[in-house]
């Protein structure tokens, strides 16, 4: 049975804990809070279609109940989750490249200069998100993830830490490294996300 979310919004995300393990049917208030950011979390950084990332979702749902118990609440909840999301994610994604199924969109050709600072907080267009995400992509996973958390996320250090299992240090020392190769991306296509649509 499904909580109401007039009810699930009276909870903080430790009592939603606590009656989780009392009345399971509480679990259902976690998914709502989390699902949408959870869902373009595993979207951004793997190549799985809406569909795929909802079966990553409900996979990583059933870790996150069968775990429960082990929840340390000194560590944020978001945290938590998202460490458990991302593990479930990199296995899909494991699971897919081992059968030679990756899927990647070519950037067009239209695209003329280069931004490399574009990961800061600007809007582009829908085409220019597309272009983004699609750069990120092509990156190793342990620079994305840190882009996609930190950029598109909107996690800080510590949340990222978190999350990752890794020091602050590591954290900032590979947001820089995600940050130029994108950027290297961007000026070996001479991208031009003005021209964009």
């Amino acid at each position: 049975m499904l909580i109401a979310k007039e009810i699930c919004d009276r909870y903080t995300d430790n009592e939603l804990v606590e009656e989780t393990l009392r009345n399971v049917d509480f679990l259902s208030c976690i998914y709502g809070r989390y699902e949408k950011r959870l869902l373009r979390f595993i979207t951004r950084i793997s190549s799985l279609d809406a569909e795929e990332a909802r079966d990553v979702l409900q996979d990583a749902f059933i870790k996150v109940w069968k775990n429960l118990n082990a929840y340390d609440p000194s560590v944020k909840l978001s945290s938590w989750i998202y460490r458990i999301v991302r593990n479930e994610t990199i296995a899909q994604w494991r699971r897919m490249t081992g059968y030679g199924k990756v899927r990647m969109v070519p950037i067009t050709e239209k695209m003329e200069s280069a931004l490399p600072e574009l990961l800061d907080d600007r809007d582009l267009s829908e085409e220019g998100m597309l272009v983004l995400h699609q750069l990120v992509d092509g990156i190793p996973v342990k620079y994305r993830e840190v882009i996609v958390l930190k950029y598109f996320e909107k996690m800080n250090y510590d949340e990222i830490s978190d999350v990752l299992k890794i020091p602050e240090g590591t954290v900032a020392v590979r947001l820089n490294r995600g940050r130029k190769m994108v950027g290297k991306l961007i000026r070996e296509q001479k991208i031009d996300f003005k021209s964009l649509p």
